[in-house]
């Protein structure tokens, strides 16, 4: 296992950014080792247990799929900026059941 206190962003080279940018990438690469190194859904966490655990296992799954999928503009316009804020936003109120 890596340690925990470093974080490589896949998507992200060694180019500058600003830091917004890596905010974004930083939280969503989390989210994906998460689920791809530490097999968050298919782990130790009972996601049927209750109602809450079943929506935050439908969100996170939709969060991955939205990143995994996502393509970065190269001019990012205001929609867009907004939509990966939600993004966020939505990723870090589930932020509880990120447990492995």
């Amino acid at each position: 296992m890596d340690p925990s206190n470093i974080l490589k962003i896949e998507s992200l080279d060694e180019g500058w950014r600003d830091k917004d940018s890596v905010m974004l990438h930083a939280c969503f690469q989390l989210l994906k080792d998460s689920i791809e190194k530490e097999n968050l859904l298919s782990g130790h966490v009972d996601w049927d247990a209750d109602e809450k655990h079943r929506l935050a296992k439908k969100e996170i799954e939709n969060l991955y799929e939205w990143w995994v999928s996502y393509t970065e503009p190269e001019a990012l316009n205001e929609k867009d900026y907004e939509q990966e804020t939600q993004m966020l936003v939505r990723l870090v109120k589930v932020r509880w059941a990120l447990w492995t």
